[in-house]
């Protein structure tokens, strides 16, 4: 990654690991230490958000260019990449979550029990930018994490089939990004940078009942965009077959600002109405609900949300 990157990557606030990884601290982080507030993965899944690494294998590397994407896009095709070592990304992002989470110690609305717990982080969501399965050591950086006793969460575009199939090591929790009912809204919202990305996103989703391990199809949802198609959205989440369906909110934050309007977040009296519609025709059941998140979880077994 090029210097310039870099710097505007620092200024908004994330902690380079590597030449190309970093970690950037969840706005749920601070929420938890500060106010007490849990983030919809606590409240769904019974991690502790304030011991949540949120981080990335590629920060730079990228083959969509999502309108509604909050990160920093400014995905260029570079011929080479210099592709950071797993232990060494493992070991850096942690110490970079210990000096992220520092300035918290001494605010008296933040618990030092708390604040020492956020500086061991157990659960890590390989999701901050980029797609982590262009990371050619995926696996293994999933294995060094778990080697530490984490909860690992991987959020893929589903692009890359191949790779998924291929883990030695899966993740405790593999989302797979759906925001697209059909190939015509998907090239223009997902801005696929390549052909025939959706029907390697469509290959994801037929071999996601063979993985073992915990799968959630993930929806964000646009107003003007992407809600309405409940039915082919079904037909398409039938092959998948997930634990679990997350119907979630677009929300006008970071660069996403510079391509949509506030006007495209639905409220969640809308992302209600379509994950209703949608259990319908999957025979799901609503399973819990985050208003302020804007999130609605769909499944079949209430018991078996949470990660043990």
């Amino acid at each position: 990654m090029d210097e310039e990157k870099k710097d505007i990557l620092e200024k908004h606030g994330y902690a380079l690991t590597g030449e190309e990884s970093g970690v950037k601290l969840c706005h749920w982080v601070r929420e938890k230490l500060i106010r007490g507030r849990s983030c919809y993965k606590e409240d769904f899944y019974g991690i502790d958000c304030h011991r949540c690494l949120q981080m990335s294998p590629i920060l730079d590397v990228c083959n969509q260019t999502c309108l509604f994407c909050w990160r920093y896009q400014d995905y260029s095709g570079r011929k080479k990449i210099n592709f950071d070592e797993p232990e060494m990304i493992v070991e850096r992002a942690l110490e970079a979550q210990k000096e992220l989470v520092s300035g918290f110690r001494g605010d008296e609305r933040c618990s030092e029990k708390m604040w020492k717990e956020a500086r061991h982080p157990n659960q890590v969501a390989i999701s901050l930018s980029g797609e982590p399965t262009l990371y050619p050591y995926l696996s293994d950086l999933i294995e060094a994490f778990e080697k530490r006793g984490m909860t690992t969460f991987l959020v893929s575009n589903g692009t890359k089939p191949q790779v998924l199939e291929n883990l030695d090591f899966l993740p405790t929790q593999l989302y797979i990004t759906l925001a697209a009912p059909n190939k015509k809204i998907f090239k223009k919202l997902c801005v696929p940078k390549t052909e025939k990305m959706w029907e390697k996103l469509m290959e994801s989703l037929e071999i996601l009942p063979t993985l073992d391990t915990r799968t959630v199809i993930r929806h964000t949802l646009v107003d003007g965009w992407n809600i309405g198609w409940e039915s082919d959205y079904a037909d398409v989440i039938d092959m998948g077959k997930p634990d679990f369906v997350e119907a979630k909110g677009y929300v006008f934050v970071g660069d996403s600002r510079t391509r949509m309007s506030i006007k495209n977040m639905p409220s969640h009296e809308k992302i209600k109405g379509f994950a209703k519609k949608e259990a319908e025709l999957l025979d799901l059941s609503t399973l819990a609900e985050k208003k302020d998140s804007r999130v609605v979880l769909l499944g079949k077994e209430k018991a078996k949300i949470k990660i043990s």
